[in-house]
């Protein structure tokens, strides 16, 4: 039995992408079998018109070739999923008192977390429920409930 790069590409290819349905990479995987695929099938046309397939060494370098440039474009075109630093509306109440343009800590989503009052005029009592108008870093900026109420 002889060894057929062709076959090889093309099984492992396949391989490679129907992991993907299975095991979610990002699409890593899928675009290293589509890899695998297109050097299948280069290495299929090459057999007939040069009279064998290109050297596997060969056929390796322009599967990581192809491999690389098809994750580098296809996460230019995908787009990314951010982490959202606008939390308008979220509410969370004060653990610690928090002066004017002041930190203490909030409690938020059953997490305390370092808080900033966005407000430069009122000052927060502990236990008071507080809207978190952004994030930034680690820190909350909240303003107290009662602006809105008064």
């Amino acid at each position: 039995m002889s060894f057929n790069p062709t076959i090889l590409w093309l099984l492992a290819g396949s391989i490679l992408c129907l992991i993907e349905l299975f095991v979610p990479t990002a699409f890593v995987l899928f675009t290293m079998g589509i890899s695998a695929l297109v050097v299948g099938l280069v290495s299929a046309m090459a057999t007939p018109a040069f009279g064998n397939a290109p050297q596997f060494s060969l056929q390796v370098v322009l599967w990581l070739l192809l491999s690389v440039s098809l994750v580098y474009f296809s996460r230019r075109l995908l787009p990314t999923a951010k982490a959202s630093k606008n939390l308008d509306g979220k509410e969370g109440r004060t653990l610690t008192e928090i002066s004017a343009g002041e930190t203490g800590r909030v409690l938020y989503e059953g997490n305390s977390w370092q808080a900033r009052c966005d407000d430069d005029v009122s000052a927060i009592a502990p236990n008071e429920k507080v809207y978190i108008v952004r994030r930034q870093g680690t820190t909350l900026f909240v303003v107290p409930q009662k602006i809105f109420h008064d």
